[in-house]
């Protein structure tokens, strides 16, 4: 009987352990995506500020020629 109790608990725990390890995964997936999602808003602020930048260089040299 005690065998019987003994691998059921060790079942128990095992299972447990598996299901704390998917929760880790899971939570070290959503972790990677949301990083991943950072990085591609960041990158599309470095594109729109060199897009202003652009636009600026642009306008500045329009405003010079006018004046020459």
């Amino acid at each position: 009987m005690d065998d019987a109790k003994d691998a059921a608990e060790a079942t128990g725990k095992k299972i447990g352990e598996a299901a704390d390890d998917t929760k880790e995964r899971i939570s070290d997936k959503v972790d990677e995506v949301q990083a991943d999602a950072e990085v591609r808003r960041a990158e599309g602020d470095v594109k729109r500020a060199e897009a202003e930048r652009d636009v600026t260089h642009a306008k500045n040299d329009f405003k010079e020629n006018l004046r020459d």
